[in-house]
């Protein structure tokens, strides 16, 4: 993994649960978030986030509210400096709801790459309309992440998605 990806993972893990959270002081017992990273042999990183009650800890974290798409953050780092240009990609869903955006489609102009990205992950349909995940529904915290070859880098922006 890239220092992007630890440092993401670093916001994701550390800084995302305190930002949806309200956080009480109280004796009683409270509320422990454990998390574990799995990554596919398609390059998608998952982080799972799990609850769990804890007796010694001393303060209540509370989950709340719905996803929207500035929930979904795609970032886009220049990986070689020889040869034709390599791009890595990370789209990311950082709400912390149950419900997990799905047909999540990104601006993406003629996009097109010099290496070959698999399509489950990301796929140009048409002019301006890529499609993230085959379609299927992106996770808490999962990760697609893909490399594309280019002589210059594309601007990916969110489009469109579905939200429960």
């Amino acid at each position: 993994m890239t220092l992007m990806s630890y440092c993401l993972l670093f916001f994701l893990c550390f800084t995302m649960p305190l930002v949806f959270s309200d956080v009480e002081m109280h004796s009683v017992p409270s509320t422990q978030i454990l998390h574990s990273f799995h990554e596919d042999r398609n390059g998608s990183i998952t982080v799972s986030v799990k609850a769990e009650h804890a007796h010694s800890t001393s303060r209540k974290l509370l989950l709340y509210g719905s996803c929207t798409n500035r929930d979904i953050s795609i970032s886009q780092s220049k990986e070689s400096t020889t040869g034709i240009p390599q791009y890595v990609v990370e789209i990311v869903n950082t709400c912390v709801s149950e419900c997990a955006p799905y047909a999540i489609h990104l601006h993406c102009g003629w996009f097109a790459s010099a290496r070959i990205i698999n399509p489950r992950l990301f796929k140009r349909l048409s002019y301006d309309d890529c499609l993230v995940n085959g379609g299927k529904p992106l996770a808490s915290t999962q990760i697609i992440r893909f490399t594309y070859s280019n002589s210059f880098p594309y601007a990916l922006t969110f489009k469109s998605a579905k939200f429960c």
